[in-house]
């Protein structure tokens, strides 16, 4: 069986830049995506993805990021 190399932890995930400045507070078009949002996800989820976005990262970016970190 061949070596191999690399990280064995699958939740290493690279960080993209962010899109926007950080902000305090979520504009109300990101409130309402996170409120449907919801429905979907678990709350760790929603807090690592409000986190994000409270750091100037885009609703997607925020979604893929915490989907490789913590999943569903």
């Amino acid at each position: 069986m061949p070596y191999h190399t690399g990280s064995k932890n699958k939740k290493e995930v690279k960080m993209p830049k962010p899109i926007m400045k950080p902000k305090k507070e979520l504009s109300p078009r990101q409130k309402a995506l996170m409120k449907e949002h919801k429905a979907h996800h678990t709350k760790e989820h929603l807090t690592m993805m409000r986190k994000l976005m409270k750091q100037g990262y885009c609703f997607e970016q925020a979604h893929q990021i915490t989907m490789k970190k913590i999943g569903k």
